[in-house]
């Protein structure tokens, strides 16, 4: 392996087991000296669903997860396997048309109310690519069923 690399991915186990060993909190119990940047994972009943990442503080991006917004990616993935309405690049099927249908977008809000009562652990991690593998990482090994990493 080149050297360059195995340093990015030296520890990135390390920083899984801090993650999984930490207590879980809720993203409404999170605390406010969350660090700023790193890595987190969003389980419900101890089984892995979504691992994430941020430059900006964790406390702040887990709760953009269950914000007002449109534009909320779990909560998006959560919506279109309860509803099996897949994205589309087409105007029939794209974000703004599955909002007018009133199926999606209450299951796209129930998304969000499920998210929050989700169990989150987090790492800090500031290094961009460290934090990119480490997301893949937790994701691969806690088998997160909602990362794919598959270009859209």
């Amino acid at each position: 392996m080149d050297k360059s690399f195995q340093v990015l991915v030296e520890g990135l186990h390390q920083k899984y087991m801090a993650l999984t060993s930490m207590p879980h909190v809720s993203v409404d119990t999170a605390p406010a000296d969350t660090p700023t940047g790193g890595v987190y994972l969003f389980s419900e009943h101890g089984i892995p669903l979504y691992a994430g990442r941020t430059k900006r503080k964790i406390r702040d991006r887990l709760k953009n997860h269950v914000c007002t917004s449109d534009d909320c990616p779990f909560a998006w993935r959560l919506a279109r396997e309860a509803t099996g309405m897949m994205p589309s690049y087409r105007k029939e099927g794209s974000r703004s048309q599955l909002l007018k249908n009133p199926v999606f977008k209450k299951q796209y809000e129930n998304a969000k109310k499920r998210i929050r009562k989700m169990e989150v652990r987090y790492v800090g991690e500031d290094n961009p690519l460290k934090q990119a593998l480490l997301e893949i990482y937790v994701a691969v090994v806690s088998m997160a069923k909602h990362n794919d990493f598959d270009t859209h």
